[in-house]
Parts: structure tokens; C-alpha cells; sequence
């Protein structure tokens, strides 16, 4: 069968050129990755430090190949219920409490047939059913319990999830799987097996700059300049959680809401809050120069 994603991305330099165009600057090295994630449908874990694009470069894969994305949200104790399906039980009861008013007999069946079924992102996205697969999103896996991995194998492995009610649903579309991990904690052996695998570093400074100038388009070019350069001097310090390309961003949006075109020390001490997100970092950062920090005298 003709992959109908052939035409629309050809090779890894037409994918980065086609995520360009949605405002995704990508690297040679991550565009040959997501090129063989959609390519060779497997899913691709992409590694690296909080805030250097893993999660928008899924989203931007489903923005160009204009299909949904499935997003879910990992985090500490989710199960399978949150994840792949659940049943919806108030409708179940209220079935049984209707069928008891007109002494009508239900069986099983009647009760575990789809229209109980409340589809979470995995089941959604294998059911999607094309043309183009849609893009499956477990962000931040590694927030997930170890034991969560285990029910991710079998979507990840083979395109299906098995129902014991209803038996194997298997995708017509295989979807294309993005998994994101911040490196909390070492995902099992048997997770990556079943992935391509990528870190993202953080860009260089030239890469950095023209991502910012995309996202703040209205930032005026001394700030960003300015924010780009004193994101480098943090990154330096012996920060417990290093500003990344978001907070970057976040800070440069912050300073051109209040109107500011270029930092100086009063500004930087101000609205540090935009860019470094953990106290004990605040307090390191409010210990040095300011001025020395965004390249201004203090």
C-alpha cells in the first residue's frame, strides 16, 4: 500500500523545511529523526533538557501533515484507565436502573459494548482511521510510574490495545508516536527497545535567536539580542533548572508586554521570575550582578 505520506514528506530535508515553514526550527540530526518516525512508523523517544522543543516538535508534525494530535499528559500514578480506556459506569448503572423499570433482562454484552467505552488518547489515536495516521503525544513518560511503561508496550509494539470485553483493536493507520522524557528517572530496557531515540541539546545561539524572533515576533531586536545573550550567562551558573529555548521565550514575551525594548539591571532584577522558575535559582541569581549578567551597567 502507497504511503500517503510519501508525497508530503519525501525526505528529512523536505520535513525540515516543511516544519520551517510552520515556525520549527529543527536540526539536521532531529529532522532525519522525525523523518524515520513517520517514515518507518516507529515510535521516537526524544530526550533532553525541560524546554527545548520536544513537545512542540510533536505538535508542529501534526500541524504539517494536517492530522489530529492525541496528547497525554504523564504524570505520577496514572493507569491505563487514563490513558488507553476506561468504562463509563454512571451510564452502565443507568442502563441497568432503566432496564429494572421495565423488567427487561440485559446481559453482559449489552453492558461492555462500545457505546460504554470512554476512548482515551492511546485507543483514540489507533482508531483514528486515516488517511494520514494521526500523531500519538505521551509527554513526560517518565513522570509515569515504571509500571505505566508496561501498558504502553503493546500500542508501541504492534499498533493495537486488547479490550478483554471486546478483544484486539488493532490501528488501520498505525499511528506516529512522539514520546517526551525530562531524564527524572531511567525509562526500562523494554520501553526504548521499542523506539528511535533522540536527545535534543540546546540550540546554539544563532538558532536560539531566529527561534525567539519567530515566537515574539513583536520584540523589539536589541531585547532579544540582549535576553538571548543573559539566557547564555544563566545557563553558566550552577542553576538546579537551567532556563530552556520556553523560558526564553516566556521572558522576552513578559518584557514586551511591559513595553521594554532593552535591559538594563532594574528591568533584569524585576521580571527574573520569567525565565528563572525555581527559588533556589531566583536566590542565586539575585546574589550576582545584575548588570553583569544582561551585559548592562548595573
Amino acid at each position: 500500500m502507497t504511503d500517503p505520506l510519501a508525497s508530503l514528506v519525501p525526505d528529512a530535508a523536505a520535513l525540515g523545511a516543511a516544519l520551517d515553514g510552520v515556525d520549527h526550527l529543527v536540526d539536521e540530526g532531529l529532522a532525519t529523526a522525525l523523518f524515520l518516525a513517520i517514515r518507518l512508523r516507529r515510535p521516537l523517544l526524544l530526550e533532553g533538557e525541560a524546554g527545548v522543543g520536544k513537545t512542540s516538535a510533536a505538535k508542529a508534525i501534526a500541524t504539517i501533515l494536517d492530522t489530529p494530535l492525541y496528547r497525554l499528559q504523564c504524570y505520577e500514578g496514572i493507569d491505563a484507565g487514563e490513558a488507553i480506556y476506561e468504562w463509563n459506569y454512571q451510564r452502565q448503572l443507568l442502563a441497568i436502573r432503566l432496564a429494572d423499570t421495565r423488567s427487561e433482562r440485559l446481559d453482559e454484552r449489552d453492558l461492555f459494548a462500545t457505546d460504554y467505552l470512554l476512548r482515551r488518547p492511546i485507543l483514540q489515536a489507533i482508531e483514528h482511521p486515516g488517511p494520514r495516521p494521526a500523531v500519538l503525544l505521551l509527554d513526560e513518560i517518565d513522570r509515569a510510574d515504571a509500571e505505566f511503561e508496561a501498558f504502553t508496550f503493546e500500542a508501541l509494539a504492534e499498533a493495537s490495545v486488547t479490550i478483554p470485553e471486546l478483544g484486539t483493536v488493532t490501528a488501520a493507520v498505525p499511528p506516529i508516536v512522539v514520546l517526551t522524557s525530562n531524564r527524572t528517572r531511567d525509562l526500562h530496557d523494554a520501553l526504548t527497545r521499542r523506539c528511535l531515540y533522540h536527545w535534543i541539546d540546546f540550540p546554539a545561539p544563532e538558532r536560539v535567536l531566529e527561534i525567539v524572533r519567530r515566537r515574539v515576533r513583536n520584540a523589539g531586536e536589541p531585547l532579544v539580542l540582549q535576553a538571548v545573550e543573559t539566557v547564555g550567562r544563566l545557563r553558566d551558573l550552577d542553576l538546579v533548572k537551567p532556563p530552556g529555548v520556553a523560558e526564553l521565550i516566556d521572558w522576552v514575551s513578559a518584557l514586551t508586554a511591559l513595553g521594554i525594548n532593552r535591559l538594563d539591571a532594574a528591568t533584569a532584577s524585576l521580571t527574573w521570575g520569567g525565565v528563572v522558575k525555581n527559588r533556589d535559582d531566583l536566590d542565586l541569581v539575585a546574589a550576582k550582578d545584575a548588570g553583569a549578567l544582561v551585559g548592562a551597567d548595573a
